[in-house]
């Protein structure tokens, strides 16, 4: 098996594939498209989906080699999230979810050739309070997490908005409860802790100790861990494929400081343009630790995002604007991959990274 990487940065999409303990790395996209979310299909693993902020849903089907703009009726060319469940069906691929701004899902059930929208999502109680910082006036769907126990259960992060579900693929939903996170930037699951949540978020910005939270019963009540944790905007989160119980988590001291704030597609404040973000693992109910070993400087790096592959245990791969760096100890350590990293990839914003085993040619 090959490991396969899709890694979205601010303005291009770098596809990566391991050969022979060497890492190849190909470009894909220019600077309109502006590549925001990517998820693999865990059924057919040489299909990706790119959601793209000024151009809408791409596919490939050939491992990256070549992308096509889906043609959908998605009333939105900003496609924010993009999701596919391993439900149980005859077809040889998942069920494809994808979320835009403003906040609508869409679900295909043919690996995007035609889709539908999973109406009523803003028809829900809270939908009235959401409102994305940085656009005001709209709100998005910022994170579309399948349960891996029961693949037409979604968790759905509205960003500044609400932590909500659907139990039927997206025919209804269900509003989020009090005291879950109101700003989670990214939602996970694992499939050997059925029920459980794990969430990455902007809270602990406004309520201390929420920059991370969990669910165990699949979203109908939380709580939150961030002991050792010192920088409160939580970003993105990532739990060991061999072990539900241990996590790595990037966080920065707050929006300004974890994006580039003189980008529209993720402008919150009118700070100067100064990246400070760090990393920190968990082990069980043990504080958080700041990841340091081989982990970048934190000092003008944007804020991390992370991926693991399912046959890859203790292994997690986080994206920076200074490279790809990988741990095989929990998150103890990190290496920088041999990639051949371009300067004008360090001056971009990490959006979503997606990883795969694929069979070898």
């Amino acid at each position: 098996m090959t490991t396969q990487i899709y890694a979205a940065l601010d303005y291009t999409l770098l596809v990566i594939e391991e050969q022979g303990g060497n890492w190849d790395i190909n470009q894909h996209f220019d600077s309109n498209e502006r590549p925001y979310a990517v998820a693999v299909d865990p059924y057919a693993p040489e299909r990706a989906y790119l959601g793209t902020f000024n151009d809408g849903l791409w596919r490939t089907v050939d491992g990256g080699d070549s992308w096509s703009r889906i043609s959908s009726e998605f009333s939105s060319s900003r496609v924010m999230a993009v999701a596919v469940a391993a439900e149980d069906h005859s077809q040889d691929y998942g069920t494809v979810y994808a979320g835009t701004e403003p906040s609508m899902v869409y679900r295909s059930d043919d690996g995007g050739d035609t889709w539908r929208e999973c109406s009523g999502l803003t028809d829900l109680d809270s939908a009235t309070e959401w409102s994305f910082p940085g656009r005001p006036d709209t709100h998005h769907v910022r994170w579309i997490e399948p349960d891996p126990n029961d693949p037409e259960r979604l968790y759905v992060s509205i960003e500044a908005g609400a932590v909500v579900t659907t139990p039927d693929r997206g025919e209804t939903w269900v509003d989020g409860v009090p005291d879950g996170p109101f700003d989670a930037h990214t939602l996970t699951t694992h499939p050997d802790a059925p029920g459980r949540v794990y969430a990455a978020a902007g809270d602990g910005q406004v309520e201390d100790g929420h920059t991370y939270g969990e669910s165990t019963d699949g979203g109908e009540s939380w709580l939150y861990s961030a002991d050792g944790i010192e920088h409160t905007y939580g970003w993105a989160v990532a739990v060991d494929p061999g072990n539900p119980d241990s996590r790595v988590l990037t966080s920065s001291l707050g929006a300004g400081r974890a994006h580039d704030v003189e980008d529209e597609a993720i402008r919150t404040h009118d700070e100067p343009n100064d990246p400070y973000s760090v990393a920190y693992r968990r082990q069980g109910e043990e504080p958080w630790q700041r990841c340091t070993e081989g982990f970048p400087d934190p000092t003008g790096l944007f804020v991390p995002v992370l991926a693991t592959v399912s046959d890859e245990p203790r292994t997690f791969y986080a994206l920076t604007n200074h490279g790809l760096y990988r741990s095989t100890d929990s998150g103890e350590s990190w290496n920088e991959l041999g990639l051949s990293w371009k300067d004008e990839y360090r001056d971009q914003q990490p959006r979503n990274v997606a990883a795969t085993s694929v069979q070898d040619a």
